[in-house]
């Protein structure tokens, strides 16, 4: 009976991580030190039913960038949006150059790498841009690779230079 039993959990469980699927429900970006930089656009795209992508552009006035500090929490929906699990900064210059410093920072900053132009290190000597970031590339990674539990999620990015809060990115998801 215990046996029957385990096996039925067995196929419930794998019928879970089967089904589960993210989508995108909102984008914000906060530029907070103007004379730094702006966020030119930030934008959720549906084009059809099955792909739908996140894109993105920070226009930098300051150039190079030779610091950059990033904080990512990662926050879900209990009766409001409360800290879920991560809360890590990173030196985004040192991270790029030894991404295993840091394995949970590492599955954020893998979380979009392929769609950026932030695949080097520092100095950087032009605009931050995210280009089509789909929604089954982030469902693969948070389903298959590393298995959350089905729920409304927020990651907030805090970005500063120096000390020097500059932007505050904010993505809302859900995995249902």
């Amino acid at each position: 009976m215990a046996h029957r039993m385990s096996y039925r959990m067995l196929i419930f469980v794998i019928l879970l991580l089967i089904q589960c699927r993210f989508e995108f429900t909102n984008v914000n970006c906060t530029s907070l030190n103007k004379k730094f930089g702006e966020c030119e656009y930030l934008y959720l795209k549906s084009v059809n039913r099955t792909y739908k992508y996140l894109s993105g552009k920070f226009k930098l006035y300051q150039l190079p960038v030779k610091a950059l500090d990033v904080n990512f929490v990662l926050l879900k929906r209990f009766n409001g949006y409360k800290p879920f699990l991560y809360n890590v900064t990173v030196n985004a210059c040192k991270l790029f150059v030894n991404p295993k410093s840091s394995p949970v920072a590492k599955f954020f900053y893998d979380s979009f790498l392929t769609f950026s132009n932030m695949n080097h290190s520092c100095p950087y000597n032009h605009d931050i841009i995210i280009d089509k970031l789909p929604a089954d590339f982030i469902n693969h990674r948070l389903t298959q690779l590393l298995p959350f539990p089905h729920g409304d999620y927020l990651v907030e990015a805090y970005w500063s230079r120096s000390g020097s809060l500059f932007a505050m990115v904010r993505v809302y998801g859900s995995l249902s």
